[in-house]
């Protein structure tokens, strides 16, 4: 894959860039990036129910980086680096956002009013949530991922038989139960505390890429921490771009990527369902003469047979019209899947079915 990505301008593929998030946004050719994953500062509420009765913090998050100087700046903030990465975000691309109580519902307003269309907000359950020590509140065992495309408008990508395939041919439901980044997966600093307060587990993350991704497009994080997007999709065998404004995150995140193998190249392509397989149409193998003009189909148990035309359409007596229209009628169904229906009679009396054609077409395309 080149690293232009067709905007004429490069984009630092597989790469960690140090520095503001906002400026180092700017700085990338528009509608580069197919996917996008951030986890923006929550801009605690520093008296909340996230304190220890000591006063400390239960995530261990007290850094100037998470608190700003009200509502206001935060917004600022939020609105400024979400522009951007509309900006660099393909037409039919998508991004993820993730958040607590504190900041979710203002990044979802925010989103809508830059434009972004919201597809799902997805609840992340947290098999292993830190308890509540006060006492005043429910335990906080979730986090929110709200899931939006570039705009209404955009073709968007959506892996549903990979999802459905992960989840043991079970539809993917909007509830996530993964727990916390825990054991070897946590970065760990000389001291042996964790290297960085809210990182998140790769489980979580590979979810999220393998759902809306294909092998070899681009997946920016631009508050990338110690490098979970960045590692998760080299594995997966897609392209990642790392923006971190704390140095020593950024060389931990380096080091973590390099030790990664990603899998192979057939391990890494999705589960295709019919929807989001390349359409063809039927006229596209009368054309071709695979299956010329004047061939007669058949359904499987030969009750009806139709006259293929120079157009693509079908003869059945009175009925004419697509595979799908002519089989339905000769049913009296409201609908047919043609594909499934017609066969072709082999030499020997053997039937074929029209979608072996047509996933044999495909195949060699």
């Amino acid at each position: 894959m080149r690293d232009s990505v067709g905007t004429g301008l490069d984009l630092p593929l597989d790469q960690v860039l140090v520095g503001d998030c906002i400026d180092l946004m700017r700085r990338l050719p528009p509608a580069s990036v197919h996917a996008i994953f951030a986890d923006p500062p929550y801009n605690l509420q520093l008296k909340g129910d996230l304190r220890r009765p000591d006063d400390s913090l239960v995530d261990g998050v007290d850094d100037e980086w998470d608190r700003f100087d009200g509502l206001p700046a935060y917004d600022a903030f939020t609105r400024a680096w979400l522009a951007e990465a509309r900006r660099v975000l393909r037409k039919d691309g998508t991004i993820w956002v993730i958040g607590s109580y504190h900041n979710v519902f203002r990044l979802g307003a925010t989103l809508q009013d830059l434009g972004f269309w919201v597809l799902n907000d997805i609840i992340w359950r947290k098999a292993n949530p830190m308890p509540n020590f006060r006492g005043r509140r429910f335990t906080n065992a979730h986090e929110t991922l709200i899931w939006a495309a570039r705009g209404a408008e955009s073709r968007y990508r959506f892996n549903y038989a990979a999802m459905k395939a992960l989840n043991e041919e079970v539809q993917m439901r909007s509830d996530w139960f993964i727990p916390l980044c825990t054991g070897q997966e946590r970065l760990r600093d000389e001291k042996g505390g964790k290297l960085h307060p809210t990182q998140k587990p790769e489980a979580l993350l590979h979810r999220v890429i393998l759902s809306c991704t294909a092998p070899g497009e681009v997946v920016l994080d631009p508050f990338f921490g110690t490098g979970t997007t960045g590692a998760v999709a080299k594995r997966l065998g897609r392209r990642f771009l790392g923006l971190e404004r704390d140095p020593a995150y950024a060389e931990a995140a380096k080091e973590r990527i390099a030790a990664i193998e990603p899998i192979s190249e057939t391990a890494a392509l999705v589960t295709q369902g019919r929807r989001e397989q390349p359409r063809l149409p039927f006229g596209t193998l009368v054309e071709r003469g695979i299956i010329p003009a004047g061939t007669l189909l058949t359904d499987r148990a030969r009750r009806w047979s139709a006259t293929v035309a120079a157009d693509g359409s079908l003869r059945c007596g009175r009925a004419q019209g697509s595979i799908h229209q002519v089989g339905a009628a000769v049913q009296e169904a409201p609908s047919c899947n043609g594909w499934a229906f017609w066969h072709v009679e082999q030499p020997g009396g053997k039937l074929r079915v029209l979608d072996e054609y047509r996933a044999e077409l495909l195949g060699t395309a």
